[in-house]
């Protein structure tokens, strides 16, 4: 197991919150990862031109009352993260 996996690790198979370099937020449990995508199931995939809700509101209420999963299963490029963190790191 190189270091990249070791770090991973402590967040495999937990609810994530992706911050993305774009206007999504991806929230999700990460089921594993190769050196391109992060792979999320029951996973938000979220757009947030579309809602005046801001990504930190959005993430805060995903916190407080559940992960809204519009897809069973995503693959999101690692290129285009900016911020992996637990679910449970919220706060407000």
């Amino acid at each position: 197991m190189n270091q990249d996996d070791m770090v991973l690790a402590e967040f495999l198979n937990k609810k994530v919150v992706l911050d993305m370099q774009s206007m999504f937020v991806c929230l999700g449990t990460l089921t594993g990862a190769d050196h391109r995508y992060f792979i999320l199931t029951d996973a938000d995939v979220h757009d947030l031109r579309e809602t005046t809700t801001t990504r930190d509101r959005y993430v805060l209420d995903a916190h407080v009352h559940g992960i809204n999963a519009n897809r069973s299963r995503a693959l999101i490029m690692k290129s285009e993260v900016v911020s992996l963190s637990l679910l449970d790191d919220v706060v407000a």
